[in-house]
C-alpha cells in the first residue's frame, strides 16, 4: 500500500493519511470605466458590493480603514469579511515573518520574507471537499494579505485587499475559512505590497489532496522561483523601470524549495508525484526532466485527458504542472531538472535512486478524477474583450495602501490599475450568474504575459498563433502578439482579480476585475 511520506516544512492536517504526442508542453503545448482620484476621507468605501455595504451600514471613515483590519472586523455590518472568525475552528496557522536565510552558501540573505519564523515558506495541505480554516498572523512590520492562486472559493477568502478583505495590518492575524472543491497543486501569496514580498520569499505551495489516493509512493512539491541576490548574499534591486516596462527584470539565483540545486536521494524503482510551482516573480521557464520514466498528468490543478510527455514544460509565474516520474532502479542512478536558460541549460534539481528498488511501474498509477469544473455552452456564449498593452497616458500611479512602483507601464482595456485602495473602480466586465462567456484576450505587445483571473477556471480554446490544447486552467500565457480565446461559466460570485502574473506588469497597470453577479 503506498504511503505518503512527509515532506519537508508541511502543515496541515492527516500526514500520515494519506492533443496528441507533442515535443513541447506550452503555456501549454507550442501548438499552444476609469478609475478615480484616492478616496478624499468621504465615509464611504467602494471596493466590492459586500464591502461597500458594510461599509456604508457601519460609518467607517478612509482612518478606520487604515489603522487595521482590527478596526474593520469589529463592526458586525461587515458579516462577508468577519462573521467567519466567530465561529470557524482554527485546522492550521501561518506567521508572516522577515528572516535571515542562507541561500548563497554561507551567505545568509537578510531581509527575507516568509510565512515561517525560521526558514522557506511550509506546503500547506488540504483535502478536495473538506472545509479547512487558516488562521494567518501578521508578524511583519507592514500590511499583507494571503491570495490561495487557482482556489474556486468563497470571495471573500480571495485576499485581495480591499476588493475582499481589508489588509491584514501589522500585528494583527486574519482567519480564512473555505472548502476547495478542486483537488491538485497551487500556491498561496500575498496581493499587497505584491512585488517587494513576494521577492522577499513570501511564495508558498498548497496541496489539495485528492479525494481517492492515486498510488504514488511519495509525494514531492517543488517551489520553483528566482531571487535577486547578489554574491554576497545581499539583495538587489527588486525591479528597474527599463525592464518594468519590457518583460520584467529577471532574477538572478534559481532555486527549488529556496535551495539551490537540491538533491532528493529517493526510494529506486518507486513512483513520485512531483509537483512543479512556479512561483516566481518574472520568469516564463522551459523546464525538462532527464534521465527517467516521468509524463505530464495535471497542469494547473487540473489532470490532462492523457499523459503527455516530458519533452519540454513551459510555465510562467503562477503556473504549475503535476509530473509522475518513476525513480531508476539502479542505485545512485539520479533523474535531473533542467532549467533551459538562454546562456545554457542549468540542472536545478536532481533525484538519486537509494537502496534495492521497488520495481514499481507508471502504468500501475490510477487516474485522477477530473475536478468538477462546469462547462461552458459555447453556442450561447456571449464573448467579452479584452486588451493588454501599455498605458495610454503613462501617469504616475497614486499613493495606495499596499504600494506601487512609481510608474504606470501597462494596462487592460486602455485603464491602468491605479493600485489598491478603498475607493470607486469599475469592473472590467459584468458577468450574469450561470451564464457562459468567451474571453478574447489580445495581448498588443511583444512579450509574453501569463494572465491570471482568480475564483473561476477557463478552458482554452483557440489562438491566432498556435493550436493549443483544450485544457481547463487558471492562468494562460499569452504569447507575443497572441490573441487567444478562452471559455468559461461564471459560477463564483463577486469581485475576481484579473492580471497579468508578471508582478512588475502586475503593479505597475496590468490589472483589473472582474464581478459576477450574484
Amino acid at each position: 500500500m503506498p504511503v505518503h511520506h512527509k515532506t519537508v516544512n508541511e502543515v496541515g492536517p492527516n500526514h500520515a493519511e494519506n492533443d496528441t504526442h507533442c515535443s513541447r508542453l506550452c503555456g501549454y503545448l507550442p501548438m499552444q470605466g476609469r478609475f478615480t482620484r484616492p478616496w478624499r476621507g468621504a465615509r464611504v468605501c467602494r471596493a466590492s458590493p459586500h464591502f461597500r455595504k458594510a461599509c456604508l451600514m457601519s460609518g467607517i471613515t478612509r482612518r478606520d480603514l487604515l489603522v487595521g483590519s482590527a478596526a474593520v472586523l469589529a463592526s458586525p455590518a461587515i458579516a462577508g469579511i468577519a462573521a467567519h472568525r466567530t465561529f470557524a475552528a482554527v485546522d492550521q496557522s501561518i506567521e508572516m515573518h522577515r528572516v535571515s536565510h542562507e541561500i548563497v552558501k554561507s551567505m545568509p540573505t537578510p531581509g527575507m520574507m516568509s510565512f515561517s519564523a525560521d526558514g522557506p515558506p511550509p506546503v500547506i495541505r488540504m483535502r478536495q471537499g473538506e472545509t479547512t480554516a487558516i488562521e494567518v498572523r501578521n508578524r511583519l512590520d507592514e500590511a499583507s494579505t494571503v491570495h490561495w492562486h487557482g482556489l474556486r472559493i468563497d470571495n471573500a477568502m480571495d485576499g485581495v485587499p480591499y476588493l475582499t478583505q481589508a489588509p491584514i495590518e501589522a500585528g494583527e492575524s486574519f482567519r480564512y475559512r473555505f472548502t476547495p472543491p478542486d483537488a491538485g497543486t497551487f500556491w498561496y501569496h500575498p496581493h499587497c505590497n505584491t512585488l517587494e514580498q513576494m521577492a522577499r520569499g513570501m511564495t508558498g505551495v498548497l496541496v489539495v489532496e485528492d479525494s481517492e489516493d492515486p498510488g504514488f509512493d511519495q509525494d514531492l512539491p517543488l517551489n520553483i522561483r528566482d531571487f535577486r541576490i547578489g554574491s554576497k548574499g545581499q539583495f538587489l534591486q527588486f525591479y528597474k523601470a527599463r525592464n518594468t516596462a519590457r518583460g520584467g527584470t529577471l532574477g538572478t539565483i534559481s532555486t527549488v524549495n529556496w535551495r539551490i540545486d537540491p538533491a532528493y536521494d529517493l526510494p529506486a524503482g518507486s513512483l513520485i508525484r512531483l509537483r512543479l510551482a512556479v512561483t516566481d516573480l518574472t520568469r516564463v521557464g522551459h523546464y525538462t526532466l532527464t534521465g527517467g520514466e516521468a509524463h505530464v498528468i495535471a497542469l494547473d490543478s487540473n489532470p490532462v485527458p492523457a499523459p503527455m510527455p516530458v519533452d519540454e514544460i513551459i510555465m510562467g509565474p503562477g503556473q504549475r504542472a503535476d509530473i509522475a516520474l518513476k525513480i531508476p532502479d539502479n542505485e545512485g542512478e539520479q533523474v535531473e531538472l533542467i532549467l533551459r536558460k538562454p546562456s545554457g541549460d542549468v540542472r536545478i534539481a536532481s533525484f538519486r535512486a537509494t537502496g534495492q528498488s521497488a520495481r514499481r511501474q507508471l502504468a500501475e498509477l490510477k487516474p485522477l478524477a477530473p475536478n468538477p469544473i462546469p462547462e461552458p455552452d459555447l453556442a450561447n456564449a456571449e464573448t467579452l474583450e479584452f486588451v493588454f498593452g501599455w498605458s495610454p497616458a503613462g501617469d504616475a500611479p497614486a499613493n495606495p495602501i499596499c504600494g506601487n512602483l512609481g510608474y504606470l507601464f501597462w494596462s487592460i482595456n486602455r485603464v491602468a490599475w491605479q493600485g489598491d485602495f478603498p475607493d470607486p473602480t469599475a469592473p472590467l466586465a459584468v458577468m450574469k450568474p450561470g451564464k457562459s462567456y468567451i474571453l478574447r484576450l489580445r495581448n498588443e505587445t511583444p512579450y509574453e504575459h501569463p494572465i491570471h483571473l482568480h475564483g473561476l477556471t477557463f478552458r482554452l480554446l483557440r489562438s491566432n498563433k498556435r493550436q493549443i490544447p483544450s485544457l481547463l486552467t487558471d492562468t494562460a500565457l499569452l504569447q507575443a502578439e497572441e490573441t487567444m480565446e478562452v471559455a468559461l461559466v461564471a459560477d463564483n460570485p463577486g469581485d475576481w482579480a484579473f492580471h497579468c502574473h508578471v508582478i512588475e506588469h502586475q503593479k505597475t497597470g496590468l490589472t483589473g476585475f472582474l464581478r459576477v453577479e450574484t
